[in-house]
């Protein structure tokens, strides 16, 4: 389906390339050139898939995400694809933590990105589809067809990537989940990704839905294994240590 997608990118050169290779697969897209512009065109707009480049003027791309990410109106709901020359784990964990929900280091392939971009919304699209109704269990509640999450009757703000494991493991309650499976599983984390991209995005969900993140009793891990979703409240699970320039008009042509 077409969407409507921003692309922040300070190179003129490559956002013309990733934009004219988006718009052959149907989207509609806008382009601007810093990091202010982007958070401007993004809460104006609310696109549905932003491609954020990191090295962004006046305001850099972790800072944009971190802005998006922290705004209740609706940049949680913005699947954010981060692009960038550093390529150490380190960046990509930043990223990750802040809310990304794909990474993808330069030089890369625009037909790579198109694939990701596909599968990001795809993804998104279809993260009511693994549980056909609400899961609870204890005062945590995630419903799929409305996408939304409660933790004692608090609505809770989750990026899709964050949203769409909850899901995957509420469809399976009490299963184990290894990292690697819920790599495939949630996929759209490319070949960068590892066990610890899964880490830091439930490190976050503990943050978000666990009255106590240090002894969480919902999303619980499983030793040597990976993690798994509580199938009834455990209270005594045990502990873990564990001047901007003016944006680009959307244009479909």
């Amino acid at each position: 389906m077409p969407a409507r997608i921003l692309i922040a990118e300070d190179d003129r050169k490559n956002a013309d390339l990733v934009r004219r290779f988006l718009e052959r697969e149907g989207h509609v897209t806008a382009i601007v050139y810093d990091g202010r512009a982007a958070i401007e065109e993004a809460r104006r707009c609310r696109p549905d898939l932003l491609v954020l480049d990191l090295m962004l003027p006046h305001v850099d791309g972790l800072d944009v995400c971190r802005v998006l990410r922290s705004e209740p109106s609706g940049g949680t709901e913005i699947p954010i694809i981060m692009l960038t020359a550093r390529a150490s784990e380190d960046d990509l964990l930043v990223g990750l933590a802040l809310g990304a929900d794909d990474y993808l280091t330069k030089p890369y392939s625009p037909r790579e990105l198109v694939a990701r971009v596909r599968t990001v919304l795809r993804r998104s699209a279809r993260s009511t589809a693994a549980v056909p109704e609400v899961y609870r269990v204890g005062d945590l509640a995630i419903d799929t067809a409305r996408h939304e999450v409660r933790a004692a009757g608090r609505a809770v703000e989750t990026t899709p990537a964050e949203f769409n494991i909850l899901a995957c493991l509420a469809a399976s309650p009490g299963r184990a989940f290894t990292r690697q499976l819920l790599l495939e599983h949630v996929s759209g984390f490319g070949r960068d990704a590892t066990g610890r991209t899964i880490d830091v995005h439930v490190m976050n969900l503990r943050r978000k839905i666990e009255p106590v993140p240090t002894r969480p009793r919902y999303l619980l891990t499983v030793y040597g294994v990976g993690y798994k979703l509580a199938e009834e409240q455990q209270p005594d699970a045990a502990a873990e240590v564990p001047a901007p320039e003016r944006p680009g008009r959307w244009d479909a042509s």
